[in-house]
Parts: C-alpha cells; sequence; structure tokens
C-alpha cells in the first residue's frame, strides 16, 4: 500500500544522503528510520545502534548469516 505524507524538505535531503551511504531508496530510509524509532520508543532500555543493528541483521538472508559460536572457557 502506497500513502502520501507531507515531510520536511531538510528531513528528505537528510534521508538521501544517508540512503546513499547505506545503499537505500530514500523511501526505504525513511521506513528504516521509522522502524528504529518505534522499536526505541518500546524498548527504552536499548541503544538505538543497537536496534538498528539488529533490524539489519534481521533482513539478512539466512544462508549468508554464520552461526554464533561461544568461546570456550580455559
Amino acid at each position: 500500500m502506497s500513502v502520501s505524507v507531507r515531510i520536511d524538505d531538510t528531513l528528505v535531503e537528510q534521508a538521501r544522503t544517508a540512503a546513499k551511504a547505506e545503499f537505500r531508496t530514500v523511501q526505504g530510509q525513511i521506513e528504516f528510520w521509522a522502524k528504529v524509532g518505534r522499536a526505541a520508543l518500546d524498548n527504552p532500555d536499548l541503544p538505538a545502534s543497537f536496534i538498528a543493528e539488529s533490524l539489519i541483521s534481521l533482513a539478512e538472508p539466512r544462508e549468508e548469516a554464520t552461526p554464533f559460536v561461544p568461546r570456550s572457557r580455559k
């Protein structure tokens, strides 16, 4: 579904810059920021950077993921 919304020009330009650096569309960047913001409000004890990295990792294809292997105790 597509919905038109008004967004401040400055925010759109910031999204365009971030989107280019992160290989997303401007729409995708704004959606990502919205998801991070929503998750941050739901989880105020977690740093936004942790939330962002977690969302990015969830989008990773399973076949490209590296399994977690705990360090052995000495």
